[in-house]
């Protein structure tokens, strides 16, 4: 007779919705599931199924007195893992935080990203060639971006803006990446990092259909991307 503990049917997911405005409002939901037996080696398959632009699986959480709390994470679009990633990591930690577990450090595959809690914001910092590579796309106004039609990119990663007040440092953009099985993506912090360093300067972004990212500058090749975050409906996978 087998003695092995059989795995649970059910996997739980809980949803934050990342990069929200300053009422809470729109943002870029994000699964966040704790790896277990049950999930280790279906994290592709997990994270198709839930169609997020991103799901983070939660491998480790170590505590150490003279570094303090830093959590192992993956982070999965619908086809492809990623080395690093903004809203997935900016959605963790707030989210980490939420249950009192608040961290000093994501280790992904990419490097370390340190995090901060300032403002009521959640902070990651990351480093622009960790990003994946995107076409750009400068328009001349704001009005040109929002006209735009997601099916008119059939394939690749386009990040198309426009600068609501460049003095401000105030733009408007949108993200389209069939390439990973995401045909617009609401919010997306790792092509913030990679422009926030292109352009050398501090930033607001508004994207997609209302959510607000800001980064900061923060030189030897580092940049910051902040935002809100609320909680959203849990899902359940079987």
């Amino acid at each position: 007779m087998s003695t092995e503990t059989p795995l649970p049917t059910e996997i739980p997911v809980d949803v934050v919705n990342v990069f929200t405005n300053e009422e809470g409002g729109f943002g870029n939901p994000l699964g966040l599931i704790r790896s277990t037996p049950a999930t280790r080696g279906r994290e592709q398959e997990l994270a198709t199924e839930l169609g997020f632009s991103e799901t983070v699986f939660v491998d480790e959480l170590i505590e150490s007195d003279a570094v303090g709390r830093v959590a192992t994470i993956r982070i999965f679009t619908p086809v492809h893992e990623l080395p690093f990633a903004g809203h997935p990591c900016v959605g963790t930690a707030w989210w980490l935080a939420q249950q009192g577990l608040p961290v000093v450090s994501l280790r992904v595959p990419a490097g370390d990203v340190a995090v901060r809690y300032d403002g009521g914001l959640s902070w990651i910092t990351g480093r622009a060639e960790w990003a994946p590579e995107f076409e750009w796309h400068e328009l001349a106004t704001a009005g040109e971006v929002e006209a735009l039609d997601p099916v008119a990119f059939a394939t690749g990663k386009h990040y198309v803006w426009a600068w609501v007040d460049e003095t401000a440092g105030h733009l408007r953009s949108r993200m389209f990446a069939p390439e990973f099985g995401i045909a617009e993506d609401e919010a997306t912090g790792a092509a913030a990092v990679r422009i926030t360093a292109m352009l050398g300067r501090d930033l607001v972004i508004d994207q997609g259909a209302g959510s607000r990212l800001v980064t900061r500058v923060e030189g030897e090749g580092r940049v910051s991307v902040g935002g809100g975050s609320v909680s959203a409906e849990a899902v359940v996978l079987c």
